[in-house]
């Protein structure tokens, strides 16, 4: 399997009909980091953009830009900044509000995270509506970071996520994309 065409990948992302609710086809790329060669492949895809762009921090949303994040960190040779969920985080924060079908939720970064003029990868699996890619975004720039970019392994392009990130001058990079909700 060539795991660096786009294709690739893509068959190695599985998707749960109904979940977590009816009419969602879930796009779950556990199957993908399971598989050595899988995981090798997207690594790579998210680093590859990025490899002489003077990057100084990588930023991982909880929880699946974790595991993506932290990798694409140690292959650039940079830190990680963990984006959590309110109150997961020990020492002094800045959070972000920001919007969901039924509510508003918070995410927030240690304040001495990112300092002012640090050029800033933000990384996650997924952009949908990008809501909480947007949230993330606010916090690099209040931080007085530089976003470079927002990588993600999979656009759900129907949903407009991506476009939004664009939309505020973000440059979006992603591997696979699949049609629907």
């Amino acid at each position: 399997m060539e795991i660096r065409k786009s294709n690739d990948i893509k068959t190695l992302i599985r998707t749960i009909p109904d979940y977590p609710k009816p009419g969602i086809l879930f796009r779950d790329i556990t199957t993908l980091i399971a598989d050595p060669v899988g995981l090798r492949g997207a690594i790579d895809g998210l680093v590859w953009p990025f490899l002489s762009a003077g990057i100084d921090k990588v930023a991982g949303i909880e929880a699946r830009g974790f595991i993506l994040g932290g990798a694409v960190a140690h292959e650039l040779g940079r830190g990680f900044v963990p984006i959590r969920k309110k109150g997961k985080l020990p020492s002094k924060t800045i959070g972000q509000d920001y919007s969901l079908e039924y509510g508003v939720d918070t995410i927030e970064i240690h304040a001495d995270a990112i300092r002012p003029g640090d050029k800033v990868l933000l990384i996650d699996d997924l952009v949908a509506t990008g809501g909480t890619a947007d949230a993330a975004i606010e916090l690099i720039r209040r931080s007085g970071g530089e976003i470079v970019a927002a990588a993600f392994v999979i656009d759900l392009p129907d949903l407009g996520g991506a476009a939004r990130l664009k939309a505020k001058q973000v440059a979006v990079h992603t591997l696979v994309s699949f049609e629907g909700h």
